[in-house]
């Protein structure tokens, strides 16, 4: 028998082999057989010295011919064990690799709660407890006990989001200040960071909803000293050793007396720049001593004299956490925190 026809009778019998070799390892003992580096598509090959000079050209098309069916055959076998084997429903084979364009890119957390994150730390540092409140609150919590009186423009509709008669998105987080010291008894330390929510109109320095911080520390004795010394040490945990601070007399209904907190300007640490408004400070929040006013309240609520004026005394304070975080970043607007742009997420 000539090469040629042992080559058609190969074709035939790999054909005949390659219908019963539907599952996977029966299909590659089949593929090793025929078309692997020792198989016998292979050894044809090497057969082709003993065709005559002028045979060769038509044996040498036969044969890879004979190659190219085969492997054809052979790859749409192979696709369709592999559909068989993929669970009904499913559009691919989910142990599949991903193709380089869809393999997941390792991500990392929000720029927002790695900042709580460093807060609730430093804060923790300094005796802090962090806690959590509800973010509805009733008027009682959001205003009443904070000392606000029902005329404030802060309880107007311009200013909270009710949603109904007595039920509002909580305006600030010294909600949660209020539920501690109505469950607990002093002295109290403790943060509150959370979202919060005020209808205020959307721009660069501006958003309806935001995050802030809030601490609180009721004991005897506790001063404006006991409050600067604390905040001096947090600003420096958080900007760096040898940034200042100073208050500028300011006006809170729910401290007394009040102050607005700033620091060195992190951007320039103090001759000025854009970022300062060349003033060499910036903002962080207010602070003061807790109002007489509130302790009065919270033993109203509570039915006792747990929190008296005349023997306990307490500091707060409350920073808005994106102002932090754009301080600390170098970011100009706050809507780019909840515009859930990657390419501004992964670079931050």
């Amino acid at each position: 028998m000539s090469l040629q026809n042992e080559i058609i009778a190969l074709r035939a019998d790999a054909l005949a082999a390659l219908k019963d070799a539907s599952p996977p390892d029966t299909l590659e003992t089949w593929r090793i057989k025929y078309l692997g580096t020792k198989g016998l598509v292979k050894k044809f090959m090497e057969r082709m010295g003993e065709v005559s000079k002028a045979e060769k050209p038509a044996v040498g098309k036969v044969l890879n011919d004979l190659k190219n069916e085969l492997t054809t055959a052979f790859e749409r076998i192979q696709v369709g064990a592999s559909d068989a084997l993929k669970p009904s429903g499913l559009a691919f084979d989910v142990t599949d690799p991903l193709p380089p364009e869809r393999v997941h890119v390792l991500g990392k957390k929000h720029p927002l709660t790695r900042t709580v994150d460093e807060l609730r730390g430093l804060l923790r540092a300094l005796g802090f407890e962090v806690t959590e409140g509800p973010e509805v609150e009733d008027a009682r919590h959001n205003f009443d006990d904070l000392n606000i009186p029902p005329d404030h423009p802060s309880r107007d509709s311009f200013d909270t989001f009710f949603l109904s008669k007595d039920a509002l998105l909580r305006s600030q987080t010294s909600t949660v200040q209020v539920r501690i010291m109505e469950t607990r008894k002093p002295p109290v330390r403790v943060i509150a960071p959370g979202r919060v929510y005020r209808p205020d109109l959307i721009d660069a320095t501006h958003h309806s909803t935001f995050h802030q911080i809030e601490g609180l520390y009721v004991d005897r004795g506790v001063s404006m000293a006991d409050l600067k010394g604390t905040l001096q040490l947090f600003v420096e945990g958080l900007f760096g050793t040898g940034t200042r601070m100073r208050f500028r007399p300011s006006f809170f209904p729910f401290t007394e007396p009040s102050a607005e907190m700033d620091c060195s300007c992190p951007g320039c640490g103090g001759p000025g720049c854009t970022v300062c408004k060349q003033t060499g400070w910036v903002e962080l929040g207010g602070c003061g001593m807790v109002d007489p006013a509130v302790f009065e309240a919270i033993n109203r609520s509570r039915g006792d004299k747990a929190y008296d004026p005349e023997i306990w005394t307490g500091f707060a304070f409350g920073f808005g956490i994106e102002r932090l975080a754009m301080r600390r970043h170098g970011i100009t607007d706050i809507r780019r925190f909840l515009e859930n742009d990657l390419r501004f997420l992964r670079n931050v």
